[in-house]
């Protein structure tokens, strides 16, 4: 298996991508390889100053250009050309590589792959997947933010990519799956939800436990919750915000009142923090295209590139997206 990586692409890039690769190395088999892409310079000078020898599971692959966090992602794309995740996409595309990684600018890089891959053969629109860890279990949350104009079927086919996802890094047999409405009766929320409500509740191939609530994402009610990508990336934005201020104010008066006890409590805060960090998951695939790309938090770490590079070896290994393609066909969510 080849792995590229952006080298270029995050809040401190190339740093945190070589560093990942560095350390990722101890995850790969005997004939899988590394390929950094971005600005040899800086890269190669990186590499040099690590120890041992990285020749022999890390390559590296010149682009010239980068597309920086905050620029238009397609405008971006069609006037750099040579940027390092458009090199890497089209080298996946060309089968120079089985996967690619990156921490950069999510909407170039999802323009990129959607412009540059195939879909699979029956999706209609990708989606990105998230792991949200709870204290009951992980939750797949698809999409939150690759499609904000959705149809029922997007929100089927979300259920569909994600229940198959789950199985495969998180080893759950018959995942839960859950769309996310403002109620739990079925007829509750608007035409987009109750139009996926039924396709889902009609599909014997998915386990559908109905409507949820967005409270519900932590009570251990569904291991898959679909909804659509402007939601879901609110979501996703309000949760890391929430856990680590939650985290705050819970030490701050743990601290207050038994001050004797300050260093076991921010131990325990510590070990809490540790199992919601981002960087534990690597990064979240974007579900739907022919190819297998991996979307990681722009301030990733060494652990969360490393940890990337781990998740796209188990999406190849689970033959995530050809169940994706048999179980569309069996279902009705192919439908126009």
């Amino acid at each position: 298996m080849r792995v590229g990586i952006d080298a270029m692409g995050g809040d401190q890039a190339p740093a945190p991508q070589v560093q990942g690769a560095l350390a990722a190395r101890e995850l790969l088999g005997a004939e899988d390889r590394i390929v950094l892409v971005g600005r040899e310079e800086p890269i190669r000078r990186l590499l040099d100053d690590a120890d041992g020898d990285w020749s022999e599971r890390i390559e590296i692959r010149h682009a010239p250009d980068v597309i920086g966090m905050d620029d238009p992602p397609v405008e971006t794309l069609r006037a750099r050309p040579g940027s390092s995740v458009a090199v890497m996409i089209e080298m996946h595309r060309d089968g120079e590589l089985d996967a690619c990684i990156s921490a950069g600018n999510t909407g170039a890089f999802v323009a990129a792959a959607q412009m540059r891959l195939r879909r699979l053969r029956g999706v209609h629109r990708p989606g990105i997947a998230i792991i949200t860890p709870t204290y009951r279990g992980p939750v797949a949350v698809c999409d939150v933010g690759a499609n904000v104009n959705c149809r029922p079927k997007h929100l089927y086919q979300y259920a569909v990519m994600a229940s198959e996802y789950v199985k495969a890094v998180a080893g759950i047999a018959e995942p839960r799956v859950a769309l996310l409405s403002i109620g739990e009766e079925d007829a509750k929320g608007n035409e987009l939800v109750r139009g996926a409500h039924e396709m889902l509740r009609d599909d014997p191939h998915i386990h559908f436990v109905g409507n949820v609530e967005s409270r519900d994402l932590f009570g251990g009610v569904c291991d898959v919750l679909a909804c659509e990508g402007f939601v879901g990336n609110v979501v996703l934005k309000l949760m890391e915000g929430m856990a680590e201020s939650v985290i705050e104010a819970i030490l701050s008066e743990l601290s207050a009142s038994m001050p004797d006890q300050v260093t076991m409590i921010r131990a325990a805060a510590g070990e809490i923090l540790a199992k919601y960090d981002f960087n534990e998951y690597g990064g979240a695939p974007l579900l739907g295209v022919a190819g297998i790309c991996i979307i990681a938090h722009g301030a990733s770490n060494e652990r969360g590139i490393m940890n990337a590079v781990r998740v796209a070896g188990n999406f190849a290994t689970g033959g995530v997206n050809e169940r994706i393609v048999e179980l569309l066909a069996a279902g009705q969510g192919t439908a126009p």
